[in-house]
Order: C-alpha cells, then sequence, then structure tokens
C-alpha cells in the first residue's frame, strides 16, 4: 500500500526542484558573493586554513547563506548540523549541544547552521553563548535582518558579521546559464524578455531558478516577449518589510536624497516605497517633517505645501493622491535649503532646560492689578509701533541672562530678505544701547 507521500509523488526518485539540483558542490561554484569566497576573502581563508570561526551571514533571501554554510562544514571537514529558529526550540538545542560535545570528545569539530538566527529570542541566543566560547560548536548564523538590532551585543561579540550581496545582473545571468545547460535546452524567451526575467528576481537567486524551472515546465512552442512572460509569471512583491530595517532605509534616503536637493533621486525613493506598500500617510508625515527641518525660512510656503499634499492624499486616496505627494517630493528637492530654525531651535531649547528658572525681565510683563504695577511690572515698556522703523530694540531675554543668538539665517531664498531685516534690527539694537 502506497504510504501518503508515495500517492504524492515524493518518492526517493521524484526529480528534485531546480534550485536544488543546481546547488553548489563547492564554494568556488557560488555566485555573487566573491568578497566573502574569493582567495583574499574572510570566508575563503578560513576555509583553505580549515579553521573556523562563529559568524553571522547577513543579507537577503537566496544569495547562498545555507549554501555556504554548508560547503563551508565539506571544505573544513567539520560536521553538519542544520536548526531552524522557526521550528526549533530549547530542546532541539540542548539535544544538538549534546551531540556536539560528544563529537568533540571524540575529535570531531561540528558546525551549527542556524537559520533566520534571529527568531530566537533573547534568553535563546544567550544559550548559544558557553558552547561557542568553549568551541563545543562552531556557529553559523543567517538572518536576513539587521544582526546589530536582532541579536544580542554578547553573542555579536562572538562572532563575525559577513554580509552577503543582492546578486547582481551578471551573477543572474550565469545562473540561468547553468540551468539551462542543467535542462539541456534554452528557455523560452526573447532577449528583452530574458532581461525582464533577471529584473523580477529582485537579486534572489532561488527565485530565479524557481521562475526558470516555471518557464521550462510550460514547454511554450515560442519564445515569450516580455508582455507575454508577465501574462506567465506574476510580479514579485518588493523585498520591503514595513516593520524592519528596510523600511527605516528607504525613507532615510528619501529624506536626504530632498535635503541633497536631487528631485530624481527623491522621486525614485517615494517610488519604491509605494510600490512596496508603504502608508502614504507614513511618507507626508516624513516629507512634513523635511519642509520644516531642511527647507525652513529659505522657502516658508514649503511647510503649507507639505501639509496641503498630505490633505490633497487624505481626500483622494490610492493611487491618485500618491500624485500630490510626488509633486510635493519635487518642490522640497528643488527648494533652497536651510536648517537654521532647526538648529535655531535646539540651541533655543537647551538655553530653556539650563536657564528654565530666569523671569522675563519686569518691562514686559502684564500689570493687571495696582499691586503689580507698584511692582514694576510694564514699567519702562517700549511699544514697538511707536518706536523709529518701528523697532525698539528693547531686551526680551531674562535678567540675569546675557542676549543669546540662536537664529542665523543661512540668505538663501526668502530667508535672504529675513536675513537682511534681521542685520537692520541687530544694527538698530545696537545704536540705540549705546544711546542709552
Amino acid at each position: 500500500m502506497a504510504d501518503l507521500f508515495e500517492a504524492a509523488g515524493l518518492t526517493p526518485h521524484a526529480p528534485s526542484p531546480l534550485a536544488e539540483r543546481l546547488r553548489p558542490q563547492t564554494l568556488a561554484e557560488v555566485v555573487g558573493q566573491d568578497h566573502l569566497l574569493g582567495p583574499d576573502g574572510a570566508i575563503g581563508r578560513m576555509a583553505q586554513a580549515r579553521r573556523l570561526s562563529s559568524m553571522i551571514l547577513w543579507g537577503p533571501p537566496g544569495t547562498g547563506k545555507t549554501t555556504i554554510a554548508r560547503l563551508l562544514a565539506k571544505a573544513a571537514g567539520y560536521e553538519f548540523m542544520q536548526l531552524s529558529a522557526v521550528f526549533s526550540g530549547v530542546a532541539d538545542l540542548k539535544k544538538a549541544f549534546e551531540q556536539a560535545r560528544a563529537r568533540r570528545a571524540a575529535g570531531q569539530s561540528t558546525l551549527l547552521f542556524v537559520d533566520e538566527i534571529h527568531r530566537f529570542n533573547r534568553a535563546q541566543q544567550d544559550g548559544f553563548l558557553p558552547f561557542v566560547e568553549e568551541g563545543i560548536v562552531t556557529l553559523v548564523g543567517a538572518t536576513t535582518e539587521n544582526p546589530s538590532f536582532e541579536l544580542n551585543g554578547a553573542l555579536l561579540s562572538r562572532c563575525q558579521v559577513f554580509v552577503l550581496k543582492r546578486l547582481d545582473e551578471d551573477a543572474l545571468t550565469s545562473l540561468l546559464a547553468k540551468a539551462e545547460a542543467a535542462e539541456g535546452r534554452a528557455l523560452p524567451l526573447e532577449e528583452n524578455a530574458r532581461h525582464a526575467l533577471v529584473a523580477l528576481a529582485d537579486g534572489d537567486g532561488r527565485y530565479l531558478l524557481t521562475l526558470a524551472e516555471t518557464l521550462f515546465n510550460i514547454g511554450s512552442a515560442k519564445p515569450l516577449d516580455t508582455k507575454e512572460l508577465g501574462q506567465v509569471l506574476q510580479k514579485r512583491s518588493p523585498a520591503y518589510d514595513k516593520d524592519r530595517e528596510g523600511h527605516y532605509n528607504l525613507i532615510s534616503a528619501l529624506h536626504k536624497s530632498i535635503r541633497g536637493s536631487d528631485p530624481d533621486a527623491a522621486l525614485y525613493w517615494l517610488c519604491r516605497m509605494l510600490d512596496g506598500g508603504e502608508d502614504p500617510l507614513f511618507i507626508a508625515r516624513r516629507l512634513i517633517r523635511a519642509a520644516a527641518e531642511d527647507i525652513g525660512e529659505a522657502d516658508p510656503m514649503a511647510l503649507v505645501l507639505a501639509n496641503a499634499a498630505k490633505d490633497t492624499y487624505d481626500f483622494l486616496g490610492s493611487p491618485e493622491g500618491e500624485i500630490a505627494l510626488a509633486q510635493l517630493v519635487v518642490h522640497l528637492a528643488a527648494a533652497p535649503k536651510s536648517n537654521a530654525v532647526y538648529v535655531a531651535y535646539k540651541a533655543a531649547m537647551k538655553a530653556a532646560r539650563e536657564t528654565g528658572s530666569l523671569s522675563p525681565p519686569a518691562h514686559i510683563l502684564n500689570a493687571p492689578t495696582r499691586l503689580m504695577k507698584d511692582l514694576g511690572y510694564g514699567k519702562g515698556y517700549a511699544y514697538d509701533h511707536d518706536a523709529p522703523e518701528g523697532f525698539s530694540g528693547q531686551n526680551y531675554f531674562p535678567d540675569g541672562m546675557g542676549r543669546k543668538k540662536f537664529y542665523d539665517p543661512k540668505g538663501d531664498g526668502v530667508e535672504a530678505r529675513i536675513k537682511d531685516r534681521l542685520d537692520r534690527w541687530a544694527e538698530l539694537r545696537e545704536r540705540r544701547g549705546r544711546q542709552g
């Protein structure tokens, strides 16, 4: 009687997926990671010396993390053990460590590969420490998330972190060539569609081979063009996680492109975020901040337009409202820049915290009662509208606190006129101070 696996066609003779059949057999066959695996690469040197250090492999999906760990164990003569943080618990870890300890007693080293290591909680990560320190296991952890945020500092201090690169076009093209050689036939694609297939993989070698296998299986009678390829294969969602590092990296790139006065780059990052499913109102909030922080008084209307773009999106929704965000991004990037108000605010806040108990000078205090008048409140106050040039030049800082200059206009855009006015008022204040 056939079991469930046989009924499903998963017998020992069932064909393996193309990506598994093309898995490299040596480190030299791994594509796209020469900076680590080449003769001068850190991991390549370890493999040549057959002495491995514990490490964290950080990189996007489909860049070879699992394959590298397997081949490292093979090259160095270590026993390979694999756990997944998604499916393994404390009991699995204890069992792995006990087996590794027994092997060590017999003179055999163990490479323990932990996939998705960032999914272990802090206490579980701490459990690795004594076994890594004693050399019972050489730990190779794989993660798609920034280790600085997701892994314990104690564990990181005992491991080297190696960054795997997203596979570039050359690496992906070489994988397609290997797939065609393994199948003994060319992919049914026109040249433009072949480039589109590589772009569709978005740097993920495993995903590219999965797409290629789909194309081999459909066996098209004629080569597909780009439009026909899109009809056969669904577009992959961009690698963008809204609650992890990619979220913050892209909004930072958008903000800095605006600050750097590059509307083209800013539009690109805006579209990357929108295409990745980011909440447009989250983007709008950052754009409002950029208008206040980086444009400021050089173009005071920027803040008004930023709020207007947010309101427009609220009113229209997607996708029409996103055009207002694009218009705002271009306006902010092309606008004159000044962070003078932002810098002044921080300096004034620092001074306020340091001198928080000082009272305003008596001459600028209101005196609604007789007692307050008797105490000198409002005495000597000069009404600026009655002063020459509409400027009295009186002191408005607390008594006992010298005059401070927080706001220093940059002199670009509208702020150039503000700078002229402030310079004139400073001159009048100094002159009337000498006369007084």
